[in-house]
């Protein structure tokens, strides 16, 4: 008991220090805090400092939901409904290119049905994290757009696919693919609903959200609305991170009126909850692993490939944002860091993919982060030093 409470001691002073110190060891190695957090989960769990705890399982696990809420903070539902049609149309001319590529790609290489999933996959998590840095651009606010309707989609792919994983191909997943289609249309006739209270009401909003808040209101409904949807897909056998990301949307499309709150529930969970789930990602990582025969190239190659068709298929937005821009919103949508890591878990899980395949996904997703970073910024200070030649 003693030995056990002593463990758990050195568990959560780990934690802390990693929190606490990785947004500096970020700045002076110019990386982001995210794989900083990872690597040093890697590490500091190989020498035993950091050790699989239940409790810290379920608060990484609450930590990768609320990312997921997060990332639906940054997508305002009006906003993308307004969307030209032309780009509506490009994005889907882009999805398609993306599956396309990932189900040519997987068959030439006689790879298993479950890379046709993995490698198309997009998450808008870290695309947030670069609007701090680069400020809301053209191509970041068009990368959020597309990026949204491309992570909606690979959720729903995602619920699917974990539904056929976890039952086969039979009568569970026809009922999971019925509930997921029963819950979409209910979401969409429930933001009908309250659009159309707030338009005929326009009071209830502040109501609900005070703009003299002295009782943190906001926080607390955007908190009741996280969980509200965890617990309906929770009851409905459906993929947590779809009803999390939903909750997100909710925020910004019915309560525009609190600019901050997004940025409020953003420092919490960036500051607490998201990093924690971060270095459990790293903990889980086995540093013996790098030892693998095959398995840095295997990881080379999956970067490769998930950066290049990206940045490829992000061409048909040419005519809209210029060449450069077009290249940075596909190298935007290469880190899917969270979406990558919990599908190539559940298909571990479910033995669709190898240890071997399994540790290759987790450290593509590390060196697409850490690459595409580095790209974009590259991208970035030649931008900066050929706009005032072209202006001159």
């Amino acid at each position: 008991m003693e030995h056990t409470l002593n463990d758990n001691v050195v568990l959560i002073f780990t934690i802390s220090l990693i929190i606490i110190f990785s947004p500096f060891i970020a700045k002076i190695l110019r990386l982001p805090t995210t794989p900083i957090e990872i690597i040093l989960g890697s590490l500091l769990s190989y020498v035993g400092f950091i050790h699989d705890e239940h409790l810290f399982k379920i608060v990484a696990e609450l930590g990768f939901l609320y990312l997921m809420f997060i990332a639906g903070t940054e997508i305002n539902l009006k906003s993308v409904l307004k969307t030209p049609l032309s780009i509506i149309k490009k994005v889907a001319i882009y999805l398609s290119f993306l599956y396309l590529f990932s189900i040519l790609f997987s068959m030439q290489f006689q790879l298993g049905k479950i890379f046709m999933v993995l490698l198309p996959l997009i998450s808008v998590g870290l695309v947030a994290s670069l609007a701090k840095e680069y400020g809301k651009t053209p191509w970041i606010n068009l990368s959020m757009t597309v990026g949204g309707i491309g992570e909606v989609v690979s959720i729903v792919i995602l619920t699917i696919t974990s539904a056929a994983l976890e039952s086969g191909i039979g009568l569970g997943l026809f009922q999971t693919i019925i509930a997921l289609i029963a819950f979409i249309v209910f979401m969409f006739l429930l933001f009908r609903a309250m659009q159309l209270l707030f338009w005929w009401f326009p009071k209830v909003s502040t109501l609900l959200m005070p703009h003299e808040d002295n009782k943190e209101q906001d926080i607390r409904l955007s908190m009741g609305i996280f969980f509200l949807l965890v617990a309906a897909m929770l009851y409905l056998h459906l993929e947590l991170a779809f009803g999390a990301f939903l909750a997100g949307i909710f925020i910004p499309t019915f309560f525009e009126h609190k600019h901050e709150l997004p940025e409020k529930l953003a420092s919490f969970g960036f500051g607490f909850l998201i990093p924690i789930f971060f270095i459990h990602i790293g903990s889980s990582f086995n540093l013996d692993a790098l030892f693998m025969v095959g398995l840095i190239e295997k990881a080379l190659v999956i970067s490769f490939v998930m950066i290049a068709m990206r940045v490829i298929a992000s061409l048909v937005f040419v005519k809209d944002l210029g060449f450069i821009d077009s290249i940075l919103l596909g190298l935007s949508h290469s880190m899917p860091l969270t979406l990558l890591i919990a599908m190539a878990t559940l298909a571990y899980s479910a033995h669709s993919i190898d240890k071997l395949h399994y540790y290759a996904f987790i450290l593509a997703a590390l060196i697409q982060v850490i690459a595409v970073m580095i790209f974009i910024k590259l991208i970035h200070v030649y931008k900066e030093k050929k706009e005032p030649q072209g202006t001159s």
